[in-house]
């Protein structure tokens, strides 16, 4: 059962976008894989009209969510969306989330993720100022589901820098974790890959991060370095640059033996924020 981990070069037209993105996921099925990630902003880099695309999706007058569908039934694969605006389903005017949609072989959306974490920083690059909260809502949940290939975990992004979501995840039974992402050249090179291999170490779950990796409208350099990380924090594959499919096979066994040899799950102290606060004491 294999995965792939898909890196792209994003730019804001749509419907090229979905083009490319259509030849590289015939490419992972092509190669076997059951599931493909996509990176954030798969459909389009460099847009400062998330809400109108995300209000004509969420009405069913957008190009992504349909191309999405059909292209997992013809492909007869399971798609992770990267992300994509995209309002809440019964609030089509509300203000859109970055959300990353797993969408089965059959078309059906089987879970949906908002990105919990936004990204509002300062960076030393030619941009400098990021806040993607003038555009997006924060999700709320954590989110699991079961696929061909093992219990997914669903993050973007940002989401890498809290680890407390991806204990959460490991609790919640994930066995691999989604992380699309579009991390900035010099985000990236300073902490990229410590973060995505940290990630798959402390859960002791394969890791598919997708990436955008080139130069994109605005203008804006993201890392690229898409990778597949095994449970022992070992890179399996990865994409420096460019264009790029990356396939692997989960091993369920050795994940298992892993995860018996090193019982960190049991071993965890702090559950939960609550076990975080200091015990009371008297004076």
């Amino acid at each position: 059962m294999k995965s792939a981990v898909i890196q792209m070069v994003s730019q804001d037209d749509v419907l090229a976008n979905l083009q490319r993105a259509r030849a590289l996921l015939e490419q992972a099925a092509d190669g076997g894989a059951r599931l493909a990630v996509l990176p954030e902003n798969f459909a389009a880099m460099g847009r400062r009209d998330a809400a109108a695309i995300g209000h004509a999706e969420a009405l069913g007058q957008g190009p992504i969510l349909p191309w999405l569908k059909r292209t997992a039934r013809d492909l007869r694969l399971w798609i992770v969306a990267g992300t994509l605006p995209l309002p809440p389903a019964d609030q089509p005017d509300a203000k859109a989330h970055a959300c990353s949609l797993l969408i089965d072989e059959d078309g059906e959306v089987a879970a949906r993720y908002d990105k919990l974490h936004l990204f509002d920083v300062d960076v030393a690059d030619s941009r400098g100022r990021y806040r993607e909260s003038d555009d997006y809502a924060h999700g709320s949940q954590v989110v699991v589901a079961d696929t061909p290939v093992g219990r997914l975990g669903l993050t973007v992004c940002y989401d890498l820098r809290f680890p407390e979501l991806y204990s959460a995840l490991r609790e919640a039974g994930a066995e691999l974790i989604s992380a699309p992402a579009a991390f900035t050249a010099v985000t990236g090179a300073a902490h990229w890959e410590v973060l995505i291999r940290a990630r798959a170490i402390e859960t002791q779950c394969y890791l598919l991060a997708a990436a955008q990796g080139g130069t994109h409208p605005g203008p804006r350099e993201t890392h690229g370095h898409a990778a597949i990380i095994d449970p022992w924090g070992r890179i399996i594959a990865e994409q420096a640059r460019g264009e790029g499919v990356l396939l692997a096979e989960r091993d369920s066994a050795e994940q298992a033996s892993i995860r018996t040899r090193m019982p960190v799950a049991l071993h965890r102290r702090f559950f939960s924020q609550d076990a975080l606060r200091p015990a009371h004491t008297s004076e």
